[in-house]
Parts: structure tokens; sequence; C-alpha cells
């Protein structure tokens, strides 16, 4: 690749390539369960705000809205948490939560779905389902349950598929490795002390 081409793709995708750099950093750093994750975290549901925003994912811009607030949420209570026990403990995810968890996703799916397909978005019911399932992981992850790895196993693959169909390759690459990330975490976290 030459360096003018490279030069135009970062041009056109530099804010991808932003929100890309900062959401592997944050979740590495998350995966770690350390507290700067959230800041970097944060940055990165602005920067993919703006691109969702552009192609017209208008289910991801949204989920990047949600994505702000469980960011400011979860920085704060894993702060809490750091504060009282000197360290972010895992904690269990108990069989009703699970249920209640996914039959919110499908609700919010259906719901952001019905709306999406009248505003005119692209792909509006898968989207809006994986936008839905995603505000369910990110929630269990504020709340420090494991089970969020592997929620967000099964929708990054998903995304992967989604963002190939919408040309944001750099977005793709990802997702892809946000997959082998949440792995990563579900297996640290798997061996992290849990809170009683």
């Amino acid at each position: 690749m030459s360096w003018e081409l490279a030069g135009a793709y970062l041009g056109a995708h530099g804010l991808e390539m932003a929100g890309m750099a900062a959401t592997v950093l944050g979740i590495w750093l998350t995966t770690k369960r350390l507290l700067i994750c959230w800041p970097v975290v944060l940055l990165a549901d602005f920067l993919y705000l703006v691109v969702f925003y552009q192609t017209r994912l208008f289910s991801d811009a949204l989920l990047q809205v949600f994505f702000v607030a469980f960011t400011l949420y979860g920085w704060w209570h894993w702060w809490r948490g750091v504060v009282e026990e000197g360290d972010v403990r895992v904690v269990p995810l108990r069989g009703r939560a699970w249920v209640g968890g996914l039959g919110a996703g499908a609700a919010g799916a259906w719901l952001l779905g019905w709306l999406m397909v009248r505003v005119g978005a692209a792909l509006p019911h898968l989207d809006a389902a994986l936008a839905s399932y995603s505000l369910v992981a990110s929630w269990w992850q504020a709340r420090k349950h494991t089970a969020n790895w592997w929620l967000w196993i099964v929708v990054d693959t998903v995304y992967i598929g989604e963002y190939v169909y919408k040309h944001l390759a750099a977005t793709a690459l990802l997702y892809a490795g946000l997959v082998a990330l949440a792995v990563l975490g579900l297996r640290d976290w798997r061996r992290a002390p849990v809170a009683a």
C-alpha cells in the first residue's frame, strides 16, 4: 500500500481508527480489572458514536449514548468497590438474573428494531438486537459479573458480519480482536477473587 493510499484511508477513517485503538486499549484494561479502563472506554464511546451515526447504524449510535452512561456508572461502581475492598472483585450472576437479562435484551431488540425500521436505519432488526444485548452485557460488566464476557463473545462475533457488510473493515477487525479479548477477559475473571 502506498503512503498516499494509507493517508487517504486514514483521512477517511481516522475517527474509526481512533475509536478502534481506544476500544482495544479500554477492553484490555477491563480484562485486567484496572480502574483506568473506564476513561479510555469513555473516549471510545464518543468516537464510535460519531462513526456509527455517519454510517446510519442508528441503533449502534444510540447504543454509544447508553455506553457513556454505563461507562460512567461502571467507573463509579468499580471505584467504590476498589476503595472499600482494595481489589475489583467479580460477582456471580444467578440464574434468575441470567433469564431477566436475556429477556430484557429480547424486549429491547424488538422495541428498538420497530423504531429503527421507522427511521430508515440500516439493518434495523439485526443492529437493534445487537445493541440491545450489548446493553445487557454492559450492565453485567459494570456490575462485575463474569457472565458479561460470554455475552460479549456472542454479540461481537455477530457484529463482525454486520461491519463487514457495512464496509467498516477496521471495525470488523476490531470486533474480531474484541472476541479474543472477551475470551481473555472470561479466563482472567474466572480466576479473579469473587465477592462474598
